[in-house]
């Protein structure tokens, strides 16, 4: 493929270090191949190799264990692969909607307490602030009442029972006393029911105290309260967030629409760290948006160390497709030698180039059609060492 021929392997200041000193470590393996060679002239190059092979499969790089280790220069066997291709979108951290609540007081309160600030970690059930509620003292005072005649009629109850089984009154007494039990429990619980709604307890040394406390295990990102406040029920006084697990969301175009699927599998990374995470397309979203005519889609990413923080940008890697490949090698290791796609197949005394015939690619394997048989061994790291020999060896050769 012409776009694996032309592929070229920028080298870093630090290969390029590690070059320079591969090169004077092999310097004299390659001094005594030159010179063995010099006294057949160039016309072994030259001539054809058998099977119709090109004067590349010949070219042997010479190289002691102790050469190849102090280079750097790694092997593996080619094997097969499943190469998946993936498709890049750019996209932003989001909070998790399904894990992110927006506390309210539920009654209205003039506020006595904030036990919360912003960006604090919170538990289940701490205290975020403390109202006094006018509207919540009549509703206490409501349960109270109700548990008050619940008591009374409990009393009555019990001696009209036991007049009715001494037969000194009548069953009627006694059925009409039950009645007002089971009433008074009603009410009782109904008061319960009230209070419990608006996030209070029935029992409270202050009548009108009203504990807002935290709905989850989560981290305070929004704060809209100040002591002495007066507020509304529906006012949003905090927004709580559990980050342990966030979203990261992206548009997809309509033409990409087919290639990316719920459920297939995504890497997010950031260009602000080098961390990366993995995770699956857990949300496609079925209309597009008016103004952007792309679909929102989202990857959920678990989030234990809070590295991935809301409003930071990222690019999402999907897998759009999968293919077999009988044989794959490294990307790495492909290297481009006269204009041909080579790897250098590790042999006795050193490396062979082989060139090959290159296939379907992922991001770090790539498809070798012909050239290479499974579990030839071959350099998968440090190989622009050995091409740097390689042209150095050439060179001597045009002398």
């Amino acid at each position: 493929m012409a776009e694996q021929k032309n592929k070229r392997y920028p080298m870093t200041k630090a290969a390029t270090a590690a070059s320079l000193c591969a090169a004077l470590l092999l310097a004299p393996a390659y001094a005594a191949q030159a010179a063995g060679e010099a006294d057949h002239g160039h016309a072994e190059t030259e001539q054809a190799a058998p099977g119709g092979e090109s004067a590349n499969e010949k070219e042997k790089i010479a190289l002691t264990p102790e050469q190849i280790a102090l280079a750097g220069i790694k092997s593996e066997a080619a094997a097969p692969a499943v190469l998946a291709t993936s498709a890049q979108f750019p996209g932003e951290i989001k909070f998790n909607a399904d894990r992110t609540a927006h506390v309210v007081p539920r009654m209205a309160g003039v506020v006595q307490g904030v036990s919360a600030d912003l960006g604090q970690q919170v538990r289940k059930g701490d205290l975020l602030a403390t109202l006094s509620s006018s509207a919540l003292s009549e509703l206490r005072s409501e349960w109270l009442a109700a548990a008050k005649r619940r008591d009374l009629a409990a009393q009555t109850h019990k001696r009209e029972l036991r007049l009715w089984q001494e037969k000194v009154s009548a069953e009627q007494d006694y059925q009409a006393a039950r009645t007002a039990l089971q009433e008074a429990e009603i009410a009782v619980q109904n008061a319960e029911q009230k209070l419990r709604t608006v996030g209070a307890e029935p029992r409270s040394k202050d009548l009108g105290s009203l504990e807002i406390r935290a709905p989850f295990d989560g981290v305070v990102v929004e704060k809209h309260i100040a002591l002495g406040e007066a507020l509304p029920d529906n006012a949003s006084i905090f927004t709580l967030s559990d980050l342990r697990t966030v979203w990261a969301e992206f548009v997809i175009a309509p033409k990409d629409l087919q290639d990316v699927r719920v459920g297939e599998s995504a890497s997010v990374s950031s260009a602000a760290f080098s961390g990366k995470a993995e995770g699956t397309v857990s949300y496609i979203g079925s209309l597009l948006g008016q103004q952007t005519r792309t679909a929102t889609a989202r990857v959920t990413l678990e989030n234990p160390d809070m590295a991935w923080r809301p409003g930071l940008f990222v690019s999402v890697d999907v897998v759009t497709r999968k293919s077999d490949a009988a044989v794959a090698v490294a990307a790495d290791a492909v290297q481009t030698v006269d204009n041909e796609p080579v790897v250098f197949v590790e042999v006795e005394g050193g490396f062979l180039v082989q060139p090959v015939k290159l296939g379907k690619a992922s991001a770090d394997r790539v498809e070798v059609l012909s050239g290479l048989a499974p579990g030839t061994r071959y350099a998968v790291e440090n190989t622009f060492v050995l091409k740097s020999e390689l042209g150095k060896a050439g060179a001597e050769h045009a002398h």
